[in-house]
């Protein structure tokens, strides 16, 4: 999974469970082919028929002197390039980003011809030169929008020193000072650099956001397949146990019939020691939580709290760290029964994974559970989270702990936990006497509403 940028996609909390596939993180993919033709030619076609508007207006409306046929020249050569792009690609093609960047520079060398015709950087039009740049934030590479910056400053430059003035009228034309054309030049290169990183930093966070939502999908994708294939793994056993039975069966009354010498017998007594062997991978495939379904009415489709946080811990226990799991009920009610869900599964899981991952050598999980809340705290003794990062954690590609990304891994379990109503918080703890300080992650859930979830409400064990 990757984002649309140009950088790679930190690696934090993509695990499946029960030996699903690890979402691996590719190469981030390449800008070519990101921009639409038919996006700019018709950007290009609405900034065409305003300056033919204008220019008319103006020449016609006002009576201005303007030199009309060089500028509507300037405007053809706009018309003439969308008409060239129509023929060149298909009206769905999709362009490079250097061919992209081309094609906004000609319309910044555009609009500066006319504003050249047209009073430069005295022209209240003079702004729209920043249009071009905006379009390339959003959607090129930064080095094409730098050098767009650079081309637009390059002609507001040339704009302040030479241009045709307009036809003001003897009388009632102002004369703006020297003064005035030095600061709109400074407006436009000013503006020009701040729209610019605005606009692709407000892009950037869009497909940050728009890709992770994309990895928490996959990651949900799979757990699913993951239990679809275990609630076919326990039908199958459930199907193949009477017809093994009968082979059982057979293969045992054969050998009552056959002599103890007959060179048959060795064959029947070893078919009849493989069905049984067949029978009990079979059992133990129908006994397991995690190849059981998640259906209405399916074995283990809800457990309790502490069964289920101990097989979303399952495949992440390790030799190097120690995990431990304790219940810490706070006022005497019983244990909650919880759906045994993807959702939670790799919520939890996540969180796990990371603390795994930075700890030491401990992670402690502690199951609390009240009247009308569920918390599960999960605490390493790694170095915790950089202070830096505390107040953006759970923005996907941002946090990191030791020179090491997991906001991914974070923004992921959030959104998932999410879904089963539960609310992420992350903080530093501080060390106890039985504790050292950590990184600790705290999950909680309104009772009733983890409960309602599982379909088990007023279920106890």
């Amino acid at each position: 999974m990757t984002t649309a940028d140009g950088t790679e996609l930190p690696r934090a909390g993509l695990a499946g469970q029960y030996g699903a596939p690890r979402a691996e993180v590719q190469p981030r993919r390449s800008r070519a082919g990101r921009v639409s033709l038919r996006t700019l030619t018709a950007i290009r076609w609405i900034a065409i028929t305003g300056q033919v508007t204008a220019l008319v207006v103006v020449r016609y409306g006002l009576g201005w002197e303007l030199p009309i046929v060089p500028a509507l020249a300037a405007v053809s050569a706009s018309v003439l390039l969308n008409l060239a792009l129509a023929f060149r690609h298909p009206p769905s093609g999709r362009l490079g980003d250097a061919e992209a960047a081309a094609y906004l520079g000609f319309d910044v060398l555009q609009l500066a011809a006319l504003l050249y015709l047209t009073g430069g950087l005295t022209n209240p039009f003079a702004l729209l030169v920043l249009g071009p740049v905006a379009v390339s934030a959003t959607v090129l590479s930064r080095r094409a929008t730098a050098a767009l910056c650079a081309l637009v400053i390059a002609c507001a430059s040339g704009l302040a020193g030479r241009y045709l003035p307009l036809p003001w009228g003897a009388e009632s034309g102002p004369a703006l000072p020297n003064l005035y054309v030095a600061g709109t030049w400074a407006a436009v290169a000013i503006g020009t650099v701040f729209l610019a990183a605005y606009a692709a930093s407000v892009a950037n966070q869009g497909r940050q956001m728009q890709d992770a939502l994309a990895a928490t999908q996959l990651a949900l994708a799979r757990e699913q397949r993951v239990s679809a294939l275990g609630a076919l793994a326990a039908a199958a056993a459930h199907e193949l146990g009477s017809p093994l039975s009968t082979i059982a069966v057979t293969t045992k009354e054969l050998l009552r019939e056959v002599p103890a010498d007959d060179p048959i017998a060795e064959d029947l007594r070893m078919l009849h020691a493989e069905s049984d062997r067949c029978r009990e991978i079979l059992a133990e495939l129908g006994r397991r939580p995690d190849a059981a379904g998640v259906g209405d009415g399916e074995p283990w489709q809800a457990m309790p709290l502490s069964v289920l946080v101990e097989s979303a811990a399952g495949p992440h226990r390790n030799e190097r760290v120690r995990l431990t799991v304790e219940k810490a009920p706070q006022d005497g009610t019983p244990e909650p029964v919880v759906r045994h869900s993807p959702e939670f599964l790799h919520g939890v899981g996540n969180i796990l994974q990371n603390a795994m991952q930075f700890a030491g050598r401990d992670v402690w999980v502690t199951l609390a559970w009240y009247a009308h809340t569920v918390r599960v705290t999960v605490r390493d003794d790694g170095r915790g989270f950089a202070p830096a990062v505390l107040d953006v954690i759970g923005e996907p590609y941002i946090s990191s702990r030791g020179g090491e990304h997991l906001g991914l891994g974070i923004f992921i379990a959030q959104t998932l936990l999410a879904e089963t109503g539960g609310r992420l918080s992350c903080r530093n703890a501080r060390a106890t006497d039985s504790r050292p300080a950590g990184a600790e992650v705290d999950i909680v859930w309104p009772r009733a509403t983890l409960e309602t979830a599982s379909g088990q409400q007023g279920t106890r064990t």
